[in-house]
């Protein structure tokens, strides 16, 4: 009940998107970091390719942008990163409601069993 595949995909979900939240805040404190490259969060794929396998466990990869650079060598591009930030919070708004919901689901059917 408590280690379904959809359990298991939300936590992982939200790890990576947590994850996510801390490499935007590394890049916007860098962007005035001569040579810093961006990091990318990447873990959508795999955590579909998990689901699909019926595990629900995925990692999340941090890579570095390939983005263009300014003359100093830094890539990290705060518009960008500003609307990243925007996406990933309204995607861990809905995975935390989602999970919460599912948890009050097993809940109420506890309390009728």
């Amino acid at each position: 009940m408590f280690d379904s595949v959809s359990s298991v995909a939300m936590k992982s979900a939200l790890d990576a998107l947590s994850l996510r939240s801390r490499v935007i805040a590394d890049n916007v404190a860098n962007i005035d970091t001569p040579g810093f490259l961006a990091g990318r969060v990447s873990f959508e794929d795999a955590l579909a390719k998990a689901v699909a396998h019926g595990t629900g466990t995925a990692a999340a990869r941090i890579d570095r942008s390939l983005e263009p650079t300014r003359t100093d060598g830094n890539n990290v591009n705060l518009d960008a990163e500003t609307l990243l930030h925007i996406d990933t919070n309204l995607r861990y708004e809905v995975a935390t409601r989602a999970i919460s919901e599912h948890y009050g689901a097993i809940r109420v059917a506890s309390r009728t069993s």
